[in-house]
């Protein structure tokens, strides 16, 4: 596949404070974050010049940083600001904004309670999550192997890295079996989501239903839609949906930052032609995160 490194790049990237070069932009190989995965991030987009939900992404920030018991030095407001100085450093408009922290190098053991935070906030151009073409269509997901883990057993609200590697796990096998991505079940069988993105579901009930998010991330744009459904004029039911019930859905969508709202017209041997529903959810969500709604 022939793509540009992200760690060789021209622009900005705002890191501890300051604005360095983007290629300066490093941390040393024996840091906690990278070992022990004591790392938060979040996923964020602006549309005209102005960050979707920028507030909230913050505030989100900082309370998954909590879950993994540390502190971010920085207040909300100026994490905010940092935001806005990349984009304007980097000329950019439209894009993708990525907040990462992390332990550093102070401490090299499972305890890492004294070691310095890291934080750092890049941002670059980054059209569909999905190839555009195929997201019309409808993408593809296969059924995961991995499952997210019980709220017992891991910080499962917390936007941490180490969470994501099972979602790496399941998208490179769905990948390698022709798929898009996959569809993740919890601990308990129910359906939880895909490997970076919440599910909608339409009913032949004529019902919107979605997983409830109780040991899985509760996205940002998942509220939204939420928000959004009710607002045109959809029930929408938050609950245990089991993988036989797929023999009911008439329609599916897969919502999140990245991917936005994503039509889904196959998981594993149930297949669905997105539609009417799929089709206003997307031109809504379109219009409201570019203040035109």
């Amino acid at each position: 596949m022939d793509m540009i490194p992200f760690d060789d790049r021209d622009g900005k990237i705002w890191f501890n404070g300051e604005m360095v070069n983007w290629r300066d932009a490093k941390t040393h190989a024996l840091n906690h974050g990278l070992h022990y995965a004591s790392s938060v991030f979040e996923g964020e987009r602006a549309y005209n010049g102005e960050i979707f939900e920028n507030e909230w992404h913050t505030r989100r920030f900082r309370e998954s940083a909590g879950l993994l018991d540390f502190e971010l030095p920085y207040t909300d407001e100026e994490l905010i600001a940092a935001k806005a100085e990349v984009m304007a450093a980097n000329g950019l408009t439209d894009c993708y904004i990525r907040p990462v922290a992390w332990r550093g190098s102070e401490m090299m053991a499972v305890s890492a309670q004294y070691s310095k935070t890291h934080v750092l906030i890049a941002a670059w151009e980054w059209g569909s999550y999905f190839d555009p073409e195929l997201k019309m269509k409808g993408i593809t997901l296969d059924i995961a192997d991995w499952k997210r883990p019980s709220p017992e057993s891991a910080p499962v609200h917390a936007k941490a890295a180490g969470l994501y590697m099972i979602c790496t796990l399941s998208k490179h096998a769905a990948e390698k079996n022709g798929f898009t991505d996959a569809l993740m079940m919890d601990y308990r069988g129910y359906i939880a989501e895909a490997t970076g993105a919440n599910v909608f579901f339409l009913m032949n009930d004529g019902k919107i239903h979605t997983p409830n998010a109780d040991c899985f991330l509760n996205g940002i744009t998942r509220q939204t839609v939420v928000k959004l459904l009710e607002e045109m004029g959809y029930d929408v039911v938050e609950r245990h949906i089991t993988p036989d019930e797929l023999a009911n859905v008439t329609e599916c969508f897969l919502t999140g930052t990245a991917a936005e709202v994503t039509p889904v017209s196959q998981i594993g041997d149930h297949s669905f032609n997105p539609g009417g529903m799929c089709r206003s959810v997307m031109d809504a969500y379109a219009k409201l995160v570019r203040g035109e709604a």
